[in-house]
């Protein structure tokens, strides 16, 4: 995904209020072997783009001064209570170097597991998006979670996960990803069909 930014000469809080009033976002990119840079962004397309998950999990190309800039997205401030970007900050992306971020998991198959079809399970989707690290060119827009072999009572982990070559995950081996529930009182062989979580 793509943005356009241009760079941002003046600094400091009343600029930054003059920006907003402009409906101009004030924001800053880092990292690499480069100063930090001070841009700003037109609000309505970083309110937009910010609406989609990709924008989370991507390796974004900033477009300015005419060039294509390879970053991720780090922070968001919003305004406490109006649907307003105050400010953005962005990593720089080298070639060479490992990222670290969240990736969000896509789950599958959840209608076809056994918890599901045989056991009326509920199943629950305990973390929806786990910390990874790779070069920029490994880096998944997801990952997915099988849950056709899941049964009743079950739960996998962060450890059962298949990750892409060259991806890592960055914590807790043991983290429940999901589980299946059986409900109070259980359920009639099928009843719990179609019952995943979307």
């Amino acid at each position: 995904m793509q943005f356009n930014a241009t760079t941002r000469s003046v600094q400091g809080s009343s600029a930054s209020r003059r920006l907003r009033r402009a409906g101009r976002v004030p924001a800053i990119v880092y990292g690499g072997t480069e100063q930090p840079l001070n841009i700003e962004l037109d609000h309505n397309e970083i309110y937009h783009a910010l609406r989609k998950e990709a924008f989370h999990a991507s390796i974004l190309s900033m477009q300015l001064d005419g060039k294509s800039h390879p970053v991720l997205l780090r922070s968001v401030q919003w305004h406490a209570y109006k649907p307003q970007v105050l400010h953005v900050d962005f990593q720089r992306v080298l070639a060479n170097e490992a990222i670290t971020t969240k990736v969000p998991l896509n789950f599958i198959n959840g209608d076809q597991s056994p918890a599901v079809k045989l056991g009326g399970a509920m199943i629950s989707h305990v973390v929806t998006e786990v910390e990874v690290k790779s070069l920029p060119a490994d880096l998944p827009a997801s990952i997915d979670v099988d849950l056709s072999s899941l049964q009743s009572g079950e739960s996998l982990h962060v450890s059962s996960l298949v990750l892409p070559a060259g991806v890592t995950v960055i914590g807790d081996a043991a983290q429940v990803v999901a589980t299946a529930i059986v409900p109070a009182g259980g359920a009639a062989e099928g009843e719990g069909e179609g019952a995943a979580e979307a």
